[in-house]
């Protein structure tokens, strides 16, 4: 049981570090047009994110998938304003709602990126002989699902305080949210290790 809790804390807070805020960004990206009543919605890009990531965690620990951490590095940025942006651009237009079968494979190729970031970080914690990793690797997993879940419920949380109590329309609570998200991750994309190969 410590082994367990040992790897989904560091999972845990591998997601919730201040100092490595880029999945708090996109979670946070992601969910902004969304209410509490959006339940089903948030639900399913969530769950899509977590299988996306979760398989390509899978596949790069196993060594199937190889790509350099330099490149991921940069893409996670590019995830986070391409749906920052979206949203800045859709804020307020009702028709995203009923349909979101473009964010959900959006968001299922995103969290794809996300997991090859996570195995980078997952890599370097437990190095070695793959036959014993599956279950570290698991335990991990749950732990970022654990912080995601705690990320969404208080964006959503957020999200009702701004709109009920201080009278912000759904529209302008997604093009301040929106355009602050991308304020922060621009110069992460300029300041990017990318741009120096």
């Amino acid at each position: 049981m410590s082994e367990f809790w040992m790897y989904f804390t560091i999972g845990l807070k591998h997601v919730l570090d201040i100092t490595a805020y880029d999945h708090v960004l996109f979670l946070m990206a992601l969910v902004i047009p969304y209410a509490f009543k959006d339940w089903k919605n948030v639900f399913v890009l969530v769950s899509l994110f977590t299988i996306g990531h979760t398989l390509a965690l899978l596949l790069s620990v196993y060594g199937v998938v190889q790509i350099q951490a330099v490149l991921i590095e940069f893409l996670i940025p590019i995830t986070i304003l391409v749906t920052a942006a979206f949203h800045l651009f859709t804020a307020g237009k009702s028709a995203k709602k009923d349909n979101i079968t473009f964010e959900a494979i959006v968001t299922l190729f995103f969290g794809i990126i996300h997991g090859l970031g996570f195995s980078n970080y997952f890599k370097t914690i437990l190095p070695g002989d793959t036959s014993v990793k599956l279950l570290p690797l698991l335990e991990f997993a749950l732990g970022i699902e654990a912080a995601q879940i705690i990320v969404v419920i208080a964006v959503l949380i957020l999200s009702y305080v701004v709109q009920n109590f201080f009278r912000y329309s759904k529209r302008d609570w997604a093009l301040v949210m929106s355009a602050f998200i991308i304020g922060v991750v621009l110069p992460m994309i300029i300041e990017s290790e990318i741009w120096m190969n």
